[in-house]
C-alpha cells in the first residue's frame, strides 16, 4: 500500500466543496472553520501514517509546527494520537482553544529552530506555515531533524501563484505583493496580517518539490483540497503553479 493509497479514497469532490464551504467562516467563525479542516487534517495524517508504516496511529507523538490557538489538538486526540503545538506568537497562542488547556500540550517555540532532540517525535506537520517564514526549507528541515527514523515530516503550504496564495488581500496578489499589500493598507486603513514581505512569502510548487526530491526522503506530493482525478496537476509544471492551490510533501525520515 502506497502512503497516499488510503487518503486518496478520502480526497473526494463532495470533500472538496464542503471545505470550500466552510472558507467563508475564516473570518467571522474561525472555530467552525479551523475546526472542520483539523478534522479532515487528522484524518489526513492518520491515512499517510497507515499507509507508509502499516500501522495505526493511535498512540503516536504529533509535533505541529505552527500551531496556533490549538484548534488541531482536539481532532488529533480523536484520533489517538498524542499531540504538541508549537506556535512562537503569544497572541496566536492564546487567541483559542490552547488557551484552556483542555487538549494536548504547547510550547513556545520558532519552527525554525525547533526546541527538540533529534528522531524525538512519530510525525511532524506543518499546515500552511511555510508560506510565512522566509526560510521554508529552513523549516522543512527542522522537520525531518526531529522525525524519528520510519517517522512522517508532512509540509502542507499555500502555493503562492494559487488562488489563495494572496490570504486575505484575494485576487490582488497577481498584481504583485508589494502592490496587492498596499492596496489592501489603502482600502481598510492598516496593513494585512499576511503582510508580503514580512508575514507572507512567495513559495512555488517547485521550489517545494526540488526540496522534497533533494532530501531524498519525499514519499508523496500532492494536493491537500482537490479531489483524487485532479493530482495529476502536481506533475505538470506551470500549470501546477496555479492548480495545486495548496500543496503536501510527505516524507518519511
Amino acid at each position: 500500500m502506497s502512503a497516499t493509497e488510503l487518503f486518496a479514497r478520502r480526497a473526494t469532490l463532495s470533500r472538496s466543496v464542503r471545505l470550500l464551504s466552510e472558507f467563508r467562516f475564516e473570518q467571522s467563525d474561525p472555530a467552525r472553520f479551523y475546526g472542520a479542516l483539523a478534522d479532515d487534517t487528522a484524518a489526513m495524517v492518520s491515512d499517510l501514517w497507515l499507509g507508509a508504516t502499516g500501522q495505526d496511529a493511535a498512540g503516536r507523538t504529533v509535533l505541529d509546527v505552527g500551531g496556533g490557538p490549538g484548534f488541531f489538538a482536539a481532532a488529533f486526540a480523536r484520533h489517538g494520537m498524542d499531540y504538541v503545538g508549537v506556535e512562537p506568537d503569544p497572541r496566536e497562542m492564546h487567541a483559542g482553544p490552547a488557551a484552556t488547556g483542555r487538549a494536548g500540550r504547547y510550547v513556545r517555540a520558532s519552527g525554525m529552530s525547533l526546541p527538540f532532540a533529534d528522531g524525538s517525535v512519530d510525525i511532524c506537520l506543518s499546515s500552511n506555515v511555510a508560506e510565512h517564514v522566509p526560510h521554508p526549507w529552513r523549516l522543512g528541515a527542522e522537520m525531518l531533524r526531529v522525525t524519528r527514523p520510519g517517522g512522517l515530516a508532512i509540509l502542507s503550504y499555500t502555493v503562492w501563484l494559487g488562488p489563495f496564495g494572496g490570504h486575505e488581500m484575494g485576487l490582488t496578489h497577481y498584481l504583485g505583493g508589494a502592490r496587492a499589500a498596499a492596496r489592501y493598507t489603502r482600502r481598510h486603513g492598516h496593513r494585512p496580517k499576511n503582510d508580503y514581505g514580512s508575514s507572507l512569502f512567495a513559495v512555488s510548487a517547485r521550489d517545494g518539490l526540488q526540496w522534497g526530491a533533494s532530501t531524498g526522503a519525499l514519499l508523496a506530493a500532492f494536493p491537500r483540497y482537490h479531489p483524487r482525478w485532479a493530482w495529476r496537476t502536481t506533475n505538470v509544471p506551470g500549470l501546477r503553479e496555479f492548480a495545486v492551490s495548496n500543496l503536501v510533501l510527505v516524507l518519511q525520515r
